[in-house]
């Protein structure tokens, strides 16, 4: 029941970014019907969606068993601490005003279909104990060729669908060990979740 409740908050904080976003979001979804652009956003957020559900089908059970251990943990959370930071030093370099060189990709608006499910690809990382979603997606996105600010933004309307899907999805498959009486604590932490996500 605690995993489930650790993996269901995260909708909360998922509000705060809709809430952020909610501009880009609300243009996007008016903009599908006539604007190319439009379209071609919402489907790149499709394409990079579609690895997680696959991967996390076909795996999720066997990392559950296998990898959620605190050695594993704990390297992984190491390492993501690592390259970070050596992403963040190659990053300056790479948009450095004075030589004029720049990321390839500087909105979310300019990414490739390809761009896309690379980041996908990335973002199943994070399957892996220990790894952060957001920090996958962004830093591999900047290391493909995104700007940190395109690379940011991306990762969160990935996070959209990405984690509201597991949200619910887990909420259904342990729903045997959920009662009514769940309700309170769980909507507090989706409370809580949603105000410090969002304060952030």
């Amino acid at each position: 029941k605690a995993k489930v409740f650790d993996i269901a908050i995260q909708t909360g904080a998922i509000f705060a970014v809709i809430l952020v976003y909610w501009d880009k979001i609300k243009s996007t979804v008016l903009a599908l019907p006539t604007q190319s652009r439009a379209q071609a956003f919402a489907m790149n957020v499709l394409i990079a969606f579609v690895p997680a559900v696959v991967l996390g089908l076909l795996f999720g059970k066997v990392i559950k068993e296998h990898l959620f251990t605190p050695l594993i943990v704990a390297s992984t959370f190491i390492a993501g601490g690592l390259i970070i930071l050596w992403a963040e030093r190659r990053q300056a370099a790479a948009d450095d005003v004075q030589t004029g060189t720049f990321s390839r990709v500087q909105t979310v608006d300019h990414l490739t279909a390809l761009d896309a499910f690379k980041v996908g690809l990335v973002q199943c990382l994070a399957m892996v104990p220990g790894t952060s979603r957001s920090g996958a997606t962004i830093i591999g996105g900047m290391l493909l060729g995104l700007s940190r600010k395109a690379a940011t933004d991306y990762s969160f309307f990935l996070a959209i669908p990405t984690l509201i899907g597991a949200g619910v999805y887990s909420l259904y498959k342990q729903r045997a060990l959920l009662s009514f009486d769940d309700v309170p604590m769980f909507a507090t932490g989706l409370v809580v979740s949603f105000f410090s996500a969002w304060i952030c």
